[in-house]
């Protein structure tokens, strides 16, 4: 069983993402550190654990509120 990407909001274009929010152990047991751009869509992938950041009040944003509503 497999557990769905964590999805993160944030209020900045541009993130870091280092693996060890998912990983028991902290920094040490993640994935090197990854800086991410947020593009036109409102949200970007982490490459390496999948982690979403999507972006506060952006498209990807608005697209998850009305799909909750």
């Amino acid at each position: 069983m497999s557990n769905a990407p964590e999805t993160v909001t944030v209020t900045s274009t541009r993130v870091s993402c280092d693996g060890a929010s998912q990983v028991r152990g902290g920094a040490a047991l993640g994935h090197p550190l990854v800086y991410l751009e947020i593009d036109e869509h409102g949200y970007a992938e982490c490459g390496y654990c999948d982690k979403r950041f999507v972006l506060k009040d952006g498209p990807a944003d608005a697209q998850a509120k009305a799909a909750a509503a």
